[in-house]
Protein backbone atom coordinates (compact mmCIF):
# COMPACT_ATOMS: atom_id res chain seq x y z
CA UNK A 1 0.00 0.00 0.00
CA UNK A 2 1.46 3.24 -0.93
CA UNK A 3 1.75 5.95 1.76
CA UNK A 4 -0.99 8.33 0.26
CA UNK A 5 -3.57 4.94 0.17
CA UNK A 6 -2.20 4.65 3.93
CA UNK A 7 -2.82 8.17 5.32
CA UNK A 8 -6.52 7.89 3.21
CA UNK A 9 -7.08 4.69 5.31
CA UNK A 10 -5.70 6.46 8.19
CA UNK A 11 -7.80 9.31 7.94
CA UNK A 12 -11.05 10.38 9.96
CA UNK A 13 -14.29 12.25 9.09
CA UNK A 14 -16.87 13.86 10.79
CA UNK A 15 -20.66 13.34 10.98
CA UNK A 16 -21.37 16.14 9.24
CA UNK A 17 -18.33 15.45 6.33
CA UNK A 18 -19.85 11.40 5.90
CA UNK A 19 -23.48 12.72 5.81
CA UNK A 20 -22.24 15.43 2.76
CA UNK A 21 -20.07 12.50 1.23
CA UNK A 22 -22.74 10.26 1.19
CA UNK A 23 -25.49 11.87 0.47
CA UNK A 24 -27.79 10.57 3.69
CA UNK A 25 -28.62 12.68 6.96
CA UNK A 26 -26.08 12.72 10.55
CA UNK A 27 -29.97 11.04 11.66
CA UNK A 28 -29.54 8.62 9.16
CA UNK A 29 -25.73 7.80 9.85
CA UNK A 30 -27.07 7.73 13.61
CA UNK A 31 -29.89 5.48 13.08
CA UNK A 32 -27.48 2.68 10.65
CA UNK A 33 -25.26 3.06 13.91
CA UNK A 34 -28.53 2.23 16.19
CA UNK A 35 -30.14 -0.65 13.70
CA UNK A 36 -26.33 -2.19 13.89
CA UNK A 37 -25.61 -1.46 9.93
CA UNK A 38 -22.71 0.45 11.04
CA UNK A 39 -20.49 -0.06 13.96
CA UNK A 40 -19.95 2.58 16.61
CA UNK A 41 -17.47 5.08 15.00
CA UNK A 42 -14.80 6.39 16.90
CA UNK A 43 -14.97 9.25 19.39
CA UNK A 44 -13.15 12.76 19.94
CA UNK A 45 -12.59 14.10 23.51
CA UNK A 46 -15.67 16.10 23.06
CA UNK A 47 -18.10 12.75 21.81
CA UNK A 48 -17.69 13.80 18.08
CA UNK A 49 -18.29 11.02 16.29
CA UNK A 50 -15.60 9.67 13.89
CA UNK A 51 -15.73 7.66 10.30
CA UNK A 52 -13.28 5.99 8.84
CA UNK A 53 -13.14 5.78 4.73
CA UNK A 54 -14.30 2.15 5.12
CA UNK A 55 -17.28 3.34 7.40
CA UNK A 56 -18.20 5.83 4.21
CA UNK A 57 -17.59 2.48 1.75
CA UNK A 58 -20.37 0.43 4.09
CA UNK A 59 -22.65 3.44 3.78
CA UNK A 60 -22.12 3.69 0.22
CA UNK A 61 -22.98 0.10 -0.05
CA UNK A 62 -26.31 0.44 2.53
CA UNK A 63 -27.08 2.99 0.15
CA UNK A 64 -26.90 1.20 -3.18
CA UNK A 65 -28.90 -1.62 -1.65
CA UNK A 66 -31.72 0.70 -0.53
CA UNK A 67 -31.88 2.79 -3.57
CA UNK A 68 -30.73 0.47 -6.45
CA UNK A 69 -32.05 -2.61 -4.72
CA UNK A 70 -35.28 -1.81 -2.58
CA UNK A 71 -33.58 -3.84 0.45
CA UNK A 72 -35.27 -3.67 3.67
CA UNK A 73 -32.95 -2.47 6.32
CA UNK A 74 -33.30 -6.12 8.17
CA UNK A 75 -32.26 -7.46 4.27
CA UNK A 76 -29.18 -4.93 4.31
CA UNK A 77 -27.77 -5.82 7.85
CA UNK A 78 -28.11 -9.70 6.70
CA UNK A 79 -26.38 -8.43 3.57
CA UNK A 80 -23.79 -6.60 5.27
CA UNK A 81 -22.76 -8.79 7.98
CA UNK A 82 -22.09 -11.82 5.75
CA UNK A 83 -19.70 -9.52 3.59
CA UNK A 84 -18.33 -8.46 6.93
CA UNK A 85 -17.43 -11.82 7.99
CA UNK A 86 -16.32 -12.93 4.43
CA UNK A 87 -13.70 -9.66 4.65
CA UNK A 88 -12.49 -10.78 8.09
CA UNK A 89 -12.08 -14.40 7.13
CA UNK A 90 -10.38 -13.04 3.98
CA UNK A 91 -8.01 -10.53 5.78
CA UNK A 92 -6.94 -13.24 7.93
CA UNK A 93 -6.02 -15.72 5.22
CA UNK A 94 -2.65 -17.45 6.26
CA UNK A 95 -1.28 -19.83 3.71
CA UNK A 96 0.57 -21.88 6.74
CA UNK A 97 -2.80 -23.19 8.49
CA UNK A 98 -3.65 -26.57 8.70
CA UNK A 99 -5.75 -28.11 5.38
CA UNK A 100 -8.91 -28.34 8.31
CA UNK A 101 -8.80 -24.74 9.52
CA UNK A 102 -8.45 -23.80 6.34
CA UNK A 103 -11.92 -25.86 4.85
CA UNK A 104 -13.61 -24.49 8.15
CA UNK A 105 -12.95 -20.68 7.27
CA UNK A 106 -13.99 -21.97 3.20
CA UNK A 107 -17.42 -23.30 4.68
CA UNK A 108 -17.91 -20.05 6.91
CA UNK A 109 -17.24 -17.97 3.42
CA UNK A 110 -19.74 -20.11 1.74
CA UNK A 111 -22.02 -19.74 4.35
CA UNK A 112 -21.67 -15.97 4.24
CA UNK A 113 -22.11 -15.92 0.58
CA UNK A 114 -25.13 -18.08 0.40
CA UNK A 115 -26.87 -15.90 3.37
CA UNK A 116 -26.19 -13.15 0.88
CA UNK A 117 -27.57 -15.14 -2.33
CA UNK A 118 -30.75 -16.30 -0.58
CA UNK A 119 -31.45 -12.69 0.16
CA UNK A 120 -30.70 -11.25 -3.37
CA UNK A 121 -32.91 -14.40 -4.79
CA UNK A 122 -35.94 -13.59 -2.78
CA UNK A 123 -35.45 -9.64 -4.17
CA UNK A 124 -35.30 -10.74 -7.88
CA UNK A 125 -38.57 -13.06 -6.93
CA UNK A 126 -40.57 -10.18 -5.82
CA UNK A 127 -38.96 -8.27 -8.08
CA UNK A 128 -39.73 -10.38 -11.41
CA UNK A 129 -43.75 -10.68 -9.83
CA UNK A 130 -43.90 -7.05 -9.82
CA UNK A 131 -42.61 -6.97 -13.29
CA UNK A 132 -45.05 -9.69 -14.69
CA UNK A 133 -47.56 -7.83 -13.21
CA UNK A 134 -46.70 -4.40 -14.81
CA UNK A 135 -46.00 -6.51 -17.68
CA UNK A 136 -50.15 -7.48 -17.56
CA UNK A 137 -51.43 -4.03 -16.96
CA UNK A 138 -48.95 -2.84 -19.71
CA UNK A 139 -50.37 -5.47 -22.02
CA UNK A 140 -54.15 -4.84 -21.03
CA UNK A 141 -53.79 -0.61 -21.14
CA UNK A 142 -52.27 -1.80 -24.94
CA UNK A 143 -55.08 -3.88 -25.82
CA UNK A 144 -58.04 -1.04 -24.05
CA UNK A 145 -55.70 2.31 -26.45
CA UNK A 146 -56.09 -0.14 -29.91
CA UNK A 147 -60.02 -0.61 -28.87
CA UNK A 148 -60.23 3.40 -28.35
CA UNK A 149 -58.28 4.23 -31.77
CA UNK A 150 -60.65 1.59 -33.62
CA UNK A 151 -63.46 3.25 -31.97
CA UNK A 152 -62.28 6.68 -32.97
CA UNK A 153 -61.28 5.56 -36.45
CA UNK A 154 -64.92 4.13 -37.09
CA UNK A 155 -66.48 7.56 -35.56
CA UNK A 156 -64.65 9.43 -37.80
CA UNK A 157 -66.02 7.40 -40.51
CA UNK A 158 -69.58 7.53 -39.34
CA UNK A 159 -70.08 10.70 -37.68
CA UNK A 160 -70.20 11.94 -34.12
CA UNK A 161 -69.02 9.47 -31.05
CA UNK A 162 -72.70 7.52 -29.47
CA UNK A 163 -71.81 9.42 -26.07
CA UNK A 164 -71.94 12.99 -27.94
CA UNK A 165 -74.69 12.24 -29.84
CA UNK A 166 -76.92 11.91 -26.73
CA UNK A 167 -75.97 14.82 -25.31
CA UNK A 168 -76.29 17.07 -28.01
CA UNK A 169 -79.82 18.56 -28.38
Amino acid sequence: MTSSAADEKAQRYQIGEVAERTGVTQRTLRFYEEKGLLNPPERMEGGFRLYSQEDIQRIQYIRQLQQLLGFTLADIKEMVEAEELRQQIIATFRPDRELPARLERTDRIIDALTRQLEVVDDKVEHLQTMQEDLRAKLARMDVRKKELQASLTSQGAGGAAPEAKGKKK
